[in-house]
Formats: C-alpha cells, sequence, structure tokens
C-alpha cells in the first residue's frame, strides 16, 4: 500500500470520525455557554447546574442519531474491509 492510499484513509477517517462526534460536541458546548451565560447572570454557582444539561443533551442526542452514528461507522469499516484485497495487487 502506497503512503498517498495510507493518507486518504486517515483522512476518510478524521472526517467520519468529525462528523460522527462534531453534533454531540456542539451541542453540549452550546448548552454550556448557555448554562454559563445563566450562571454569571444570576451569580449562582451550583456545579451540578453545567453538568447535568450536557448529560441530558448528550443522552437525547446519542438516542436521536445513534443509528445514524453506527451505520456511518459501520460503513467506513465495511468499505475498509472490501478494500483488503485490493491492497496486495
Amino acid at each position: 500500500m502506497g503512503a498517498d492510499r495510507a493518507l486518504n484513509f486517515m483522512n476518510e477517517m478524521l472526517w467520519n470520525g468529525l462528523l460522527i462526534a462534531g453534533p454531540i460536541l456542539c451541542a453540549t458546548l452550546l448548552v454550556g455557554i448557555l448554562i454559563s451565560i445563566f450562571q454569571v447572570a444570576t451569580q449562582i454557582q451550583e456545579i451540578t447546574l453545567s453538568y447535568v444539561p450536557k448529560i441530558l443533551v448528550s443522552g437525547a442526542l446519542l438516542i436521536a442519531l445513534g443509528p445514524w452514528m453506527v451505520s456511518r461507522m459501520t460503513d467506513f469499516a465495511r468499505s475498509l474491509y472490501l478494500t483488503i484485497p485490493t491492497l496486495a495487487g
């Protein structure tokens, strides 16, 4: 296998990882910023106030987007396994 093909696989892997993790990371970032603004405005410094909404949003998104995430990872893994016979030739 050439270096260009290995780099192409690495590029695909990184983009798939970004696409799979991106929605959850962006949603928890947005919730964290909103909770931080709320804490600054009200001067409530409760530590669980920031963690619980992030966990709830992450769980809801995992339930909603889980099948899409798994199918995306499965398709990528299947394409890698199907290219194994072509690597020898």
